[in-house]
């Protein structure tokens, strides 16, 4: 379907509605044509007249293979999609009265998933009545933000949604620290030119 979505966003040659069109590109005069001459000029050289932007006025056209052209489109996206970066948020929950080792076990988790670059969503569920303890569950979202401090910043403070208290925490950007150059310390021999 995305195939098909990409070859129908362009109008080429007779489908091109404009009675002038600007040509550009590399093989050609570039200035503004009426669509019969920029047709010719397209089917003299066996190639096709592409819109590629049809809100400017005249819209813009190129004379390329049309083939070749959502090739490189469809490249273009690739490279695009490539060098996206994937958030991706790693859940832990608690509930309000998490005893410690279930914390630490739970924390040394999260550690792991923020120094491998994930963003963390803790939250504390709250069950049946267990609703009135919404004060421990801030104040053990807010410890777990304290003991994390160091590898994480808090994104969204402690909110309650519904039945759960969510907490977002997304890792520190490591600072780069650049290493001064060593000075090279004199030898010997070079002492001995110098004097």
């Amino acid at each position: 379907m995305k195939k098909d979505n990409l070859k129908n966003q362009y109008r080429i040659n007779e489908r091109i509605r404009a009675k002038e069109v600007r040509l550009v590109g590399d093989n050609m005069e570039q200035g503004v044509y009426p669509l019969s001459r920029a047709l010719e000029i397209a089917k003299a050289q066996n190639l096709d007249l592409i819109e590629i932007s049809p809100s400017a006025v005249p819209p813009v056209c190129r004379i390329l293979d049309y083939q070749k052209f959502i090739y490189q489109q469809k490249k273009r996206q690739k490279e695009q999609k490539a060098k996206s970066v994937k958030i991706v948020v790693k859940e832990i929950r608690f509930g309000p009265q998490t005893d410690d080792h279930d914390y630490n076990f739970k924390l040394k988790h999260a550690r792991n998933f923020l120094e491998e670059g994930a963003k963390v969503k803790a939250y504390v569920f709250f069950r049946g009545r267990s609703i009135l303890f919404k004060e421990q569950g801030e104040v053990l979202l807010l410890r777990f933000a304290n003991d994390l401090e160091d590898c994480a910043k808090v994104e969204q403070l402690p909110a309650l949604e519904g039945k759960k208290m969510i907490i977002m925490l997304a890792p520190k950007k490591l600072g780069v620290v650049q290493k001064k150059p060593a000075k090279p310390e004199d030898s010997p021999d070079e002492q001995l030119l110098i004097n």
